[in-house]
């Protein structure tokens, strides 16, 4: 190849990068939030408040539970990447809303040790297995998930 040729060839292949690399979004700024996720980060921080009252105000179980709606209303704005892990997360808190909601239970005053008269088994059984459902591995990864998200395209914590 002589070297005219190969400086045009070489001039044409940078082009070509510099073509391709613009399309990624190499120029733009790193602090953006790309248009995709921006219904979901704007809902992001309309939360963020919501969720961290709730989270303040109760126990772990009792938090999250307060904190549902508005991990409902991120859930149903998440983009597809996030949204199987928004669907764990309110998922497991549901079910243990049903579980009290069905044995009559005030999820206040609840405790697991001194159950209310009248609970019968199962109905502690079902709470038991919602409450170790809600506090498992594949939960907490999910509200991992969901959290780091947040953080890194939406530049916003979760909670204030």
């Amino acid at each position: 190849m002589t070297r005219g040729l190969r400086r045009v060839t070489a001039a044409g292949v940078a082009a070509a990068l510099l073509a391709a690399m613009s399309g990624c979004g190499e120029d733009d700024d790193p602090y953006a939030v790309p248009d995709r996720f921006e219904d979901y980060c704007e809902e992001v921080a309309e939360q963020q408040t919501a969720i961290g009252q709730a989270l303040e105000s109760g126990g772990e179980a009792t938090g999250l539970i307060r904190a549902l709606p508005s991990f409902e209303a991120l859930a149903e704005k998440a983009p597809d990447d996030i949204a199987d892990d928004w669907e764990v997360v309110v998922e497991r808190i549901d079910v243990l809303v049903g579980a009290l909601e069905d044995a009559g239970v005030d999820p206040e005053s609840y405790n697991r040790r001194k159950p209310p008269t009248g609970l019968d088994r199962e109905q502690r059984d079902a709470i038991d297995a919602a409450a170790v459902a809600l506090v498992s591995t594949t939960t907490a990864q999910a509200m991992s998930s969901v959290q780091q998200q947040a953080r890194d395209v939406c530049k916003t914590p979760l909670l204030m």
